[in-house]
């Protein structure tokens, strides 16, 4: 049986419909903030109009004001005069630290303090704050909102995310993922999609960005990425460059569908991709430098009149080709307004104030992006009103509404893509012997999932492997196996960074040859990558959660046991 929809060309005129395009889009400033923005121009100096184009990481983390790390963002804010910060995890020892909302609103209101032009604060918020933040509802992927088939889910998410958000002092966030994963080995896009389809990626975009524009009193912007489209590429544009070589035809059939539904929804910003496209640029550069690709047809053909943001400046897409002055250099020729994380912010500005000064880039040019990202501060309410409010911070987060909207996602998107001999539901009478396969070492993944298992079936052997043991120790936890009447395998591989791959990792390839050579029932939930069916063709029993949030887990027991269907319709072909 095959999980697929209608193919592209078939549900085209379904996108058209549904995006309008007789509005005025939102990304457009008012002639009132865009006067606002020339004046506070005229007051800035060459170099502070550059750093404004600029964004820097942070970690959101209590720091001491005499730390080298506070002292570096006292740098970037006070002398450099950056234009705003991106909050970001810091990753120690393979460990996840996320940042807590009360202390990254405490740092940017000191730094708020510090800078002459307000600040503007981005987030990658795609799954809502707690993609980055604690104490924020953990709301599923995007994939597990197109199986779970309801755009008005996604809506919600939307608006969620700009109430979580303008809480804590974020106001841009870098999400929705407009991609369309038609490539099942892509490593670093795969759940962050929607669907394969580009009418499902192109529904739920909007959607989002309409749930996000809701409220004014939560006003925030929001960026469809990766442009041109980063689904059909099977390299992680972290380690190196991308290649998409689709022609043109396919590019408008599928790629550039959900952009065209963005920017018809009034999407603020789009993001490049470090991606080479040879059928929009001859030449083997990322997009994030190609002016065929960013003014060419994103601004001339597409009509896009946002901001234009780079992909994160210090991914190896681009700093294998180029230093970061260069490489900022040759994103605004290309016509880039934001450069996001240059690997080196103050050579990146002093690199583009070069080219000014030589001739290569224009003050003009400069002065058009830096209108722009004073022209948003304005119609964001930044000049106005720039600091956090402390004290409703909490009653904006993790509300009983976001947590039902969660599970609700998580348990609408649980697909049963395989169920030889009917084996789901399990009876809770039975001893199914439960394998938590961790992506890392020190993952909590699978904490949630077990407690509920445990709680529904008290008779289940639960054990937690972990990638990188040998085929030896794993086998020894086969051996309970001869007394269980079944076996649970749950995976929790997702699209990570730096990994380059969305496969098994360690020995548990080995490990679940000799599990189903055991010759029992297997079933095998995957709450990340659902494409892993293809390298298991032999369980009995296949679960796809796309989404490695714990609400998908708890979903996940529910269903396992029956207590609830398995509704969910496979945005992606899994098998």
């Amino acid at each position: 049986m095959r999980f697929f929809l209608a193919t592209a060309l078939a549900v085209l005129p379904l996108v058209h419909a549904a995006t309008p395009t007789k509005k005025k889009p939102a990304a457009a400033a008012s002639s009132s903030d865009v006067n606002a923005a020339q004046r506070l121009l005229k007051t800035l100096p060459l170099r502070d109009r550059i750093a404004q184009l600029v964004m820097v990481k942070f970690f959101g983390e209590p720091m001491h004001p005499r730390s080298k790390e506070f002292r570096d963002y006292l740098t970037e804010v006070r002398d450099l005069h950056v234009g705003g910060f991106i909050i970001l995890n810091r990753v120690v020892n393979g460990t996840v630290r996320r940042a807590e909302p009360l202390t990254m609103a405490a740092f940017l209101n000191r730094m708020q303090k510090l800078s002459k032009v307000p600040l503007i604060v981005g987030a990658d918020f795609e799954r809502g704050a707690s993609m980055r933040m604690t104490g924020t509802a953990a709301f599923p992927h995007s994939m597990a909102f197109g199986a779970a088939g309801d755009p008005e889910l996604t809506r919600a998410l939307g608006r969620a995310t700009a109430r979580e958000a303008r809480a804590m002092g974020v106001h841009w966030v870098f999400a929705p993922d407009a991609d369309v994963n038609n490539n099942p080995d892509n490593p670093i896009i795969n759940i962050r999609s929607y669907s394969q389809d580009p009418a499902v990626v192109a529904a739920h975009v909007q959607a989002y960005i309409e749930g996000a524009h809701a409220d004014p009193a939560n006003r925030i912007m929001v960026c469809a990425k990766h442009f041109p489209g980063h689904g059909d590429t099977s390299t992680d544009t972290h380690i190196g460059l991308g290649v998409v070589t689709a022609d043109r035809a396919r590019l408008d059939q599928i790629e550039l569908v959900p952009f065209r539904a963005a920017i018809a929804a009034g999407v603020d910003s789009i993001m490049t991709a470090h991606l080479s496209v040879p059928a929009l640029e001859p030449e083997t550069i990322p997009a994030t430098v190609s002016k065929n690709i960013l003014t060419d047809l994103l601004r001339k053909e597409l009509n896009f009149s946002g901001l234009i943001t780079t992909d994160a400046m210090d991914m190896q897409g681009l700093t294998k080709m180029y230093p970061a002055g260069e490489a900022a250099v040759r994103a605004l020729e290309a016509g880039v307004d934001l450069l996001l994380i240059p690997a080196n912010p103050k050579a990146a500005i002093e690199g583009v104030y070069q080219a000014v000064k030589s001739g290569r880039l224009s003050a003009k040019r400069i002065d058009e992006s830096a209108v722009r990202i004073l022209a948003a501060k304005v119609r964001l309410g930044l000049m106005k009103k720039r600091f956090v409010k402390l004290e409703d911070i909490e009653d904006a987060l993790n509300t009983p509404e976001d947590e039902e909207l969660a599970l609700k996602v998580a348990g609408q998107a649980l697909t049963l893509a395989k169920n030889d001999s009917n084996l789901l539901p399990l009876a809770k009478t039975g001893k199914p012997c439960v394998y938590t396969l961790l992506p890392t070492r020190v993952s909590t993944a699978g904490r949630e999932f077990q407690d509920e298992i445990r709680s529904r079936a008290p008779g289940a052997r639960l054990a937690t492997l972990e990638p990188q043991w040998s085929e030896a120790e794993l086998e020894r936890y086969l051996e309970p196996a001869a007394n269980c009447d079944s076996m649970v395998v749950a995976s929790w591989v997702s699209a990570t960074a730096y990994r380059g791959s969305v496969d098994l990792g360690g020995n548990y390839p080995a490990f679940m040859e000799q599990l189903l050579a055991l010759k029992k029932p297997v079933v095998f939930i995957s709450f990340g990558n659902p494409y892993l069916l293809r390298s298991l063709p032999d369980v009995t029993s296949y679960v796809a959660a796309f989404s490695t949030a714990t609400p998908s887990e708890v979903a996940a027991a529910r269903a396992l046991f029956g207590e609830i269907p398995f509704s969910g319709k496979s945005p992606v072909t899994i098998r």
